[in-house]
């Protein structure tokens, strides 16, 4: 689905410590004068001034930037080309920044693409805004970021010094990548030809993302480690605790009431990013930093399971018909794009899965993609004014049937007033108009909120248009 998260090198940490703190013993029942004095502990006190970094303390910072920069060209093996800027950063710049960043137009229709989307399956409450939940989302949890567009790293006015060295080591990485990379040119993905639609960008993007978060947070990690004389290569499973911990919910209020979808879009790069970095440090050594810049894994699959980029597993595309065509003029097309395996892992979890199920079942993802359209003359500002083509191939039939299941039995949670049409399997109503579920060995496709005979026209196109591929494939 559409990339979020804006293109410059970000830190996200959402935990204040790098350990879990254990849970003190049950205490005895509280006495009434105990029970007195914890009510005028609680009472609410004056906020106290955020803490602003003294201009000591700002050389102090600015002084570690070459000697951490150092350091993470030794871990890494990219050399060190140029000096890095620094600057020293507000918070209020640090919130323009962000709001500049949604600001042009192509982010503004991508962001308004993808929270209709995201709403149409289930992935946001419908009374939600996705811009104003990302701008709080970000400014609640940014540690710093490197702006490759003004070759600078950004540190934060109001955190001490040494809370920011290991945020230095994050971000001096993103530079170190620039230099080697150039991380604009690096996320500039080839337009599709004339009359194809663009169902892979948004899946090459969140990898190239999960590629450059997860060697930063890597070197982080290793920077934190080698204070106890340890490295990612002797201690990785200290390395995933230690970024499991930074990436903890509960010190941060807006991430953890955030849509599940949202949290874990802006986790995704460290997490299973960190994951996809330590299994290229043990399989490729001294080529685990440069390789996926110069082979970049192509979908979210690549880094959920390494084994399939370093394999060089590739997942066959699917072939779409000219679906603009066999709506007809009386349609326009609102949006189309791919539904990766991390896509699929969430929804399956907002279906009603536990994080163990989902996960097994995204490994069975062998592709998918959606096609939303609205009726001309319509501006879509709801979910109601759009609907929806998703076609998607599993490894097995066993697995489409699966996950067809999860999706009709979610279908109550997502409207208000779902119901399976009587003698008619596969196909439901609701009060944004019918559904139809219809599985083709290993292919579910699936239509909402057109009606009968439009929903019938394109799912034949869609699976005519399969079958031709399989059929030339034989060939």
């Amino acid at each position: 689905m559409k990339q979020l998260r804006p293109f410059f090198a970000l830190l996200i940490l959402l935990a204040s410590s790098f350990a879990q703190t254990p849970q003190p013993p049950a205490n005895p029942p509280e006495t009434p004068q105990k029970q007195q004095e914890k009510q005028e502990q609680t009472k609410p006190k004056a906020a106290e001034p955020e803490h602003q970094i003294t201009k000591e303390e700002a050389q102090e910072l600015f002084r570690a930037v070459d000697e951490i920069l150092k350091f993470d060209s030794e871990r890494t093996g990219l050399p060190i080309k140029h000096e890095v800027k620094r600057k020293l950063t507000s918070r209020k710049e640090v919130e323009k920044f962000f709001l500049d960043s949604f600001k042009d137009d192509e982010s503004a229709k991508r962001l308004q693409q993808a929270e209709l989307v995201l709403k149409k399956f289930g992935l946001m409450p419908r009374d939600s805004s996705l811009e104003g939940t990302l701008l709080a989302l970000y400014t609640e949890s940014v540690a710093g970021y490197y702006d490759p567009k003004t070759k600078t790293v950004n540190l934060l006015d109001w955190l001490d010094p040494e809370s920011q060295k290991p945020v230095l080591a994050h971000e001096l990485t993103h530079a170190l990548q620039d230099q080697n990379f150039d991380l604009q040119k690096y996320f500039k993905t080839p337009k599709p030809k004339t009359g194809e639609y663009d169902v892979t960008t948004s899946e090459e993007q969140t990898a190239r993302v999960a590629v450059m978060e997860g060697q930063a947070a890597a070197t982080m990690v290793d920077y934190l480690l080698a204070d106890r004389g340890l490295s990612l290569t002797t201690a990785p499973d200290v390395a995933r605790a230690m970024q499991a911990a930074m990436l903890a919910e509960g010190d941060a209020p807006i991430f953890s009431h955030a849509p599940l979808y949202l949290r874990e879009d802006m986790k995704f790069p460290y997490t299973y990013g960190l994951n996809f970095t330590l299994d290229l440090l043990k399989q490729l050594k001294d080529k685990a930093y440069s390789e996926p810049f110069t082979r970049p894994p192509q979908t979210t699959r690549q880094i959920m399971e390494p084994e399939t980029y370093l394999n060089h597993e590739t997942v066959p595309p699917l072939s779409i018909p000219d679906l603009d065509k066999v709506l007809g003029a009386e349609w326009q097309r609102f949006d189309v794009d791919s539904v990766g395996e991390f896509d699929i892992s969430i929804l399956a979890r907002e279906y009603g899965r536990t994080v163990s199920q989902a996960r097994t079942l995204a490994t069975e993802w062998r592709n998918s993609y959606y096609y939303a359209a609205n009726k001309k003359g319509i501006k879509p500002s709801k979910t109601g004014d759009i609907s929806l083509l998703y076609v998607s191939r599993w490894s097995s039939p066993e697995a489409a049937n699966h996950f067809a299941d999860i999706y009709a039995g979610a279908l109550g949670t997502r409207y208000k007033q779902a119901a399976q049409v009587e003698n008619e399997p596969g196909h439901f109503s609701s009060e944004e108009g019918d559904i139809f579920i219809e599985r083709e060995g290993d292919v579910i496709l699936i239509t909402e909120s057109f009606n009968a005979a439009t929903s019938k026209k394109l799912r034949t196109a869609a699976a005519q248009a399969l079958a031709l591929k399989q059929e030339t494939a034989a060939k």
